[in-house]
């Protein structure tokens, strides 16, 4: 178990950045996500982790040790890839006890070893299969059952849930975190998949074109995103950004959007000194779960719109709703809006709840104003 230390850390493919300047500490057990789109370099900086890539520039320490040109296997890691690289002609026996046998364990230690993991990982009855006569779920098992059986400083997974069904991915988010937590080795994710970083993650590392945009939990991933597209890639559905204006008008400060304008909270207005941007043009987000649906337009939904699409998921109801050119998407649970209209083009209303509206720069994408209730002591506050 150890410490994950990274400085400067870069990797350039002729004249193409895919990792840039990227600078984190891992600390000893944690389990932290690299998420973002494909291409954002994130497999790339893990190659670089596991010794599989060489950076062109920077720093990587494993428990105090620099280790950023050892080769893999001077690094003590332990590595799931996205196809899992199990070796087909072996058993599911050999697969796991190959680490130990290259390192010359005795024959008894590693039958321990390897009965011990497989029985964590519930792959007993597998052992003498071999890979071809196993399920995706299994094939999984046996490749994270690999991994533990070396006793690593650090654990790094490939994507390894991109091959699972919705219903398995369920399965094995829980089962990985409660892995996780109970052997206590620190653990690096790549994962492109919002919902497996919220879930599962101590703390997230969001990458963009190569460069780290925030290092946070996952909460504070997505109440307090730095920059909009943070904000915009965490989160299902997705957060709204629209267009707007600053703007003065009926004793208060708007936001407006064109079709309709949102009046702000005086006192967040305040608190982020919002007044001296009046005329400027902003980005303002919002999140489904925040805007709500009502029947006609009136001083509980002001803003007239029209159902555009409808989309039931069970549980919650998706309306996306127009204004003018503006769309808008709201999430609300189903007993919330039964009364509702659900036919394309019913007349609606909606209402954005103040204290969760976000401002950002529309040319460097940062976040300018956080949402009021996001604040860490805002719980305290509605205490």
């Amino acid at each position: 178990m150890a410490d994950l230390q990274i400085a400067g850390l870069m990797k350039q493919f002729g004249g193409f950045t895919a990792v840039n300047d990227v600078n984190i500490t891992v600390h000893d057990g944690e389990f932290v996500f690299l998420l973002g789109p494909s291409g954002c370099g994130k497999t790339t900086t893990l190659r670089m982790i596991a010794g599989l890539e060489m950076p062109t520039s920077g720093r990587i320490e494993i428990a105090g040790r620099n280790v950023t040109f050892l080769r893999p296997r001077h690094r003590n890691i332990g590595m799931v890839f996205q196809d899992y690289g199990l070796y087909r002609h072996m058993t599911v026996f050999g697969n796991i006890a190959y680490p130990l046998e290259v390192r010359g364990l005795d024959k008894r230690a590693i039958a321990d070893k390897v009965g011990a993991v497989a029985k964590t990982m519930q792959i007993t009855d597998a052992l003498q299969k071999k890979p071809d006569q196993l399920s995706a779920g299994q094939l999984q098992r046996v490749a994270i059952a690999r991994m533990l059986v070396r006793d690593a400083d650090v654990f790094l997974m490939d994507e390894p849930m991109s091959h699972l069904d919705a219903q398995l991915r369920g399965q094995m988010r829980a089962e990985l975190r409660h892995i996780q937590k109970t052997v206590g080795v620190t653990t690096i994710f790549v994962t492109h998949d919002q919902l497996e970083a919220m879930t599962m993650a101590d703390r997230i590392i969001v990458m963009k074109d190569g460069r780290m945009l925030q290092f946070a939990t996952p909460r504070e991933i997505f109440e307090r995103p730095a920059t909009e597209f943070v904000a915009s890639f965490v989160g299902e559905p997705q957060m709204n950004i629209l267009d707007c204006t600053l703007r003065r008008g009926d004793g208060a400060m708007l936001a407006d959007c064109g079709p309709f304008a949102v009046t702000l909270d005086a006192g967040w207005v305040r608190a982020n000194g919002l007044a001296k941007r009046d005329g400027q043009k902003l980005r303002l987000g919002i999140r489904p779960e925040h805007v709500s649906v009502g029947r006609d337009a009136g001083e509980t939904h002001p803003v007239a719109t029209e159902l555009y699409s409808f989309e039931p998921t069970g549980a919650e109801n998706l309306y996306v709703l127009r204004s003018g050119s503006v769309q808008v998407t709201t999430r609300t649970s189903t007993t919330e809006t039964a009364h509702l209209g659900k036919t394309e083009g019913t007349r609606l209303a909606m209402r954005f709840d103040p204290n969760w509206i976000y401002l950002f720069d529309p040319d460097d994408g940062r976040t300018i104003a956080y949402a009021a209730a996001s604040r860490p002591d805002a719980a305290e506050d509605a205490a």
